[in-house]
């Protein structure tokens, strides 16, 4: 009985990942915030339910403790805001009153080239770091609208191998419920064609007795047929050879006649020739009769035990008719049950707890799904927006980049060596102007970059360790498994168990080994699947109907007391007579003296006598030649056959008494058995024919839980989809942020030396309003000149 496994659903892609990936600058963010916070997450703490005011005083310790790095950060963060402003303020003014460096005048210094290179070049540094930093933020902008945008398409995909997975539970449910028409099928037709089975069943068992006995008697029968017709082949041999023999007689006597005047007409030559040897040397008629054996035998023949034989094979064929004409009520009463048996089975499907875990997991599937289709086109609006705004503040940087581009690129290009400050060109002046307005547009923007960064550092930091890290580390799951901590959320409730037990670390695990659902929520220990399947009231019904089913057959004799008899007197008589003598004759010569001898005799006289008798002489010896030739050819076959039929009665009449004794000795035992045995037959046969029909059940319930705790709702598509959503979460939408603010905070930590540094390099490019007095000191002269110690000039307007 081929069942078959349970079938399953085909599911769709996994989620789609953004462009644009920077898993390098991922890596950084994520060991910037272990080293931030790498402490554990003290779930012992989290209670949403908890007011504010409901936390002790070591309890928010511990929170600070946790939240340590990132509120050091965050005051960083705070103190950069107010500070860098405000400097950027106090240093404007300073440099519009002329202080703080502010009077164009440049002391002139030995080793100034060394130093304007130095700076031109550390400039040059910070300015690629700030470009690659304003890229990879601008990247990462980019790279979290399309998580924002590709989170819904992903989240639906996800969603759907929900739906299509909750949606297989009752079809696979179905498919195991369905499959109990497979034996209710197999045990219908069995029941309807219970004469051929459970008759076919009932004759081989009786076969198995009556076959010996049967095949013993058979052959018995067929021996002494055998017998009976050797007996009456020898009757046969015997008259032909007497018939024969008084044929051959007379022209022996005839011959010895004509044979005695020819010797007399030959006179004295011939007197030596014997004619004693033309006479038979057997008597035929001597050999003994077998009339008494082929009459005993022929009384066995003509008996009807070979027709009583046939009759019990006759008997047994009609087995299947009986017991399908005697059972029709408990077949009746058995296909009630099996309509019984189909309707419990069918009852299944509403008890099943696996139906009330998808009708609550669909639910809340529905109401994700109808929540995220309403936040959709106002989350991707906002993110529109924030879009916009954050690559603004990231081309701010680029801005800051390009005017350290030009400043690094006009400077050296038009500034000469040997030219006074005060008499540099445009081009160098250029230079200078915009490396002050990359400090300026630095001031200016430092603090809505830094705010930027603060917020989505605390905000995605936290988010990311909270969920993305706690999930990595299962510290989350400790969190879902302690009941009360998440409000109105109760996993069990959830799934519609009872109680408050359900372990969301153990579910996720054996999910991800794609455990049934049976297995995983272990469903055994609040419904039994042994009385959910339960139909032994309607096997013990069937039972009780086949034990009262009485089926009776007629009966079978093998042989009655006479036909025993008439077999033992038959193999009695039928011992044939002493043929030793006659087997003796058999073996001479057909005539006492060989007439080939005598011919030949003859011939040779016919040689040395005279002529008128050597005619005769010749002649009579080829009458001898010819008569031994046709003797022969009509003697030899008779005698051989006699012979071997004689040969064939003595070996077969030997078995034939034991073969007699044991066949019917064997034929009582098996009429003794039947006579006893037969109704335990019958019996025996009915309860293993009902054994046989009630395996098919049996065969199915083992089925049917193997299929339930171990194939239905197999829970991987689950974890899939918790990993899927993880990775939509985290991989996708967490890193970009994580990215972004990295990035964005790389600008900013760079932007600090870049208003330092091109401060100090605007110097050595801007054109000044005051030239520098000599005084006794080395001045350094272009290359073109010889060096020459002059005295410095004092300063002049």
């Amino acid at each position: 009985m081929e069942l078959g496994d349970v079938w399953k659903p085909t599911y769709g892609p996994g989620p789609e990942a953004p462009g644009s990936s920077t898993p390098g600058l991922v890596a950084m963010a994520h060991g910037f915030l272990r080293l931030v916070q790498p402490n554990a997450l003290p779930t012992e703490l989290i209670n949403f339910e908890q007011s504010q005011s409901g936390f002790s005083r070591d309890d928010i310790n511990e929170l600070l403790l946790y939240e340590l790095g990132f509120l050091v950060c965050a005051a960083i963060g705070v103190l950069l805001i107010i500070l860098v402003p405000l400097v950027g303020f106090c240093f404007c003014c300073c440099r519009c009153c002329g202080h703080c460096r502010g009077r164009m005048y440049q002391k002139q210094r030995r080793r100034m080239r060394c130093r304007r290179r130095a700076l031109w070049a550390s400039v040059l540094l910070l300015s690629a770091l700030l470009l690659a930093g304003g890229v990879c933020a601008l990247i990462s902008n980019s790279r979290f609208s399309q998580a924002v945008k590709s989170t819904f398409p992903n989240v639906n995909n996800t969603l759907d191998n929900i739906h299509t997975y909750l949606a297989s539970i009752p079809q696979q449910v179905d498919f195991v419920i369905d499959k109990s028409d497979v034996p209710l099928s197999y045990a219908n037709r069995s029941l309807q064609d219970i004469g051929p089975k459970l008759g076919s069943m009932i004759t081989s068992r009786i076969r198995n007795s009556t076959d010996g006995a049967l095949g013993s008697l058979q052959s018995l029968l067929q021996g002494m047929e055998t017998l009976n017709d050797t007996f009456a082949n020898i009757a046969i041999r015997r008259s032909d050879l007497e018939e024969l023999q008084s044929s051959y007689s007379q022209g022996l006597v005839s011959l010895r006649d004509r044979l005695n005047g020819t010797l007399q007409k030959c006179g004295l030559p011939c007197r030596r020739v014997s004619l004693e040897g033309l006479a038979f040397s057997a008597n035929f008629s001597t050999i003994p009769g077998v009339e008494q054996q082929l009459q005993a035998l022929r009384e066995v023949s003509e008996s009807n035990i070979k027709s009583d034989l046939e009759e019990v094979n006759t008997t047994l064929g009609m087995t299947p008719d009986k017991v399908q004409e005697q059972s029709q009520e408990v077949v009746a009463k058995s296909q009630d049950q099996l309509l019984l048996i189909r309707q419990e089975i069918r009852n299944l499907q509403g008890r099943l707890p696996l139906l009330d875990v998808e009708q609550k997991v669909g639910a809340f599937v529905n109401n994700a799904t109808s929540m995220l289709e309403k936040y959709r086109e106002p989350i991707v609006a906002w993110d529109g927006l924030r879009l916009i705004l954050c690559a603004l503040l990231c081309c701010t940087v680029l801005l800051v980049v390009l005017c350290n581009v030009f400043g690094l690129l006009l400077g050296p290009l038009g500034l000469k060596e040997g030219v006074l400050p005060t008499q540099r060109s445009s081009l160098s002046d250029a230079g200078g102007n915009f490396f002050m307005a990359g400090v300026g547009f630095s001031f200016i923007f430092y603090w809505l970059l830094m705010l930027l960064v603060m917020i989505t550092f605390v905000v995605g930091g936290n988010i990311y360790m909270l969920l993305c890290e706690s999930w990595h580390n299962q510290q989350l799951f400790q969190l879902l498994d302690t009941p009360g901590k998440i409000p109105n959320f109760s996993l069990s409730e959830l799934l519609g168990l009872k109680g408050d037990t359900t372990n969301f670390s153990e579910i996720y695990r054996q999910c991800q080994h794609d455990a049934s659902l049976w297995q995983t929520l272990h469903l055994d220990q609040s419904v039994s699947l042994d009385e959910l399947l339960n139909i032994s009231q309607y096997a013990g019904d069937i039972s009780t109907a086949f034990e009262k089913m009485d089926i009776t057959l007629s009966p079978i004799s093998l042989l009655n007391q006479s036909q025993n008899d008439l077999l033992l007197r038959a193999s009695q008589a039928a011992q044939p007579p002493n043929f030793t003598l006659t087997l003796e004759q058999l073996d001479q010569n057909i005539t006492q003296g060989s007439l080939l001898d005598l011919a030949a005799e003859l011939e040779q006289l016919a040689e040395n006598v005279s002529t008128d008798v050597k005619k005769d002489l010749e002649d009579n010896a080829r009458e001898l030649r010819d008569l031994e030739k046709e003797m022969q050819g009509n003697f030899s076959g008779p005698l051989q056959n006699l012979k071997d039929n004689i040969h064939s009665v003595q070996s077969g009449a030997a078995q034939l008494e034991g073969q007699t004794t044991a066949a019917l000795d064997k034929a009582n035992k098996t009429q003794e058995f039947l006579e006893r045995e037969m109704p335990n037959i019958i019996k025996n046969e009915t309860l293993a024919f009902l054994e046989q029909l009630l395996d098919f059940f049996e065969t199915y319930i083992s089925w049917a839980k193997s299929r339930v705790t171990k194939d239905v709702a197999r829970c991987k598509p689950i974890a899939q989809s918790l990993d899927d959503v993880e990775v939509i979460g985290c991989d996708y939408i967490m890193d970009s942020v994580n990215a972004f603010w990295f990035s964005l905070g790389w600008c900013t930590l760079f932007l600090l030396p870049s208003i330092v540094l091109s401060v100090r390099l605007a110097k050595f490019y801007r054109r000044m309003d005051t030239a520098d007095v000599y005084r006794n000191e080395d001045f350094e002269m272009p290359p073109t000149f010889n060096s020459y110690k002059i005295p410095r000039p004092s300063t002049r307007h």
